[in-house]
């Protein structure tokens, strides 16, 4: 989806996350990510591949196709911590001290944007992750 100003999936997804932690709706963490996901109280979870435990990933990977919720993967658990908003920025807007966070899940999307839409696209297309 590049060219003509358009974003791509990786970018909507970051500033929906971003949106999510000014709003206070989105849980960072494992823990909590999962307490969400059992209570249906989740719209969508991001779930970073790079975990060391990969039952993680089978076990959020079920949660969500059980609950019948949309689930996208990332690279990196490091990028997920800094788009969750778990790091320091500094004076140049820079990243510093990032922790890494394995599964993210938003409980609201907030209002429309471009990035909302580019995401459920990305499901109406049938994607299931990224």
């Amino acid at each position: 989806m590049s060219g003509d100003g358009a974003m791509d999936l990786m970018q909507a997804l970051r500033e929906t996350l971003r949106n999510a932690v000014i709003n206070g709706t989105v849980t960072r963490g494992l823990r909590e990510s999962i307490k969400m996901l059992d209570k249906r109280q989740a719209l969508l979870c991001v779930l970073a591949e790079s975990t060391d435990e990969k039952n993680i990933t089978k076990l959020i990977e079920a949660i969500c196709k059980e609950h019948s919720i949309k689930l996208i993967k990332i690279d990196d658990a490091k990028k997920l911590g800094e788009w969750v908003g778990l790091c320091k920025i500094d004076k140049e807007g820079n990243a510093r001290k990032v922790v890494r966070c394995s599964c993210a899940v938003i409980s609201e999307f907030g209002s429309e944007n471009q990035a909302l839409d580019v995401i459920h696209e990305h499901f109406k297309r049938g994607g299931i992750e990224a």
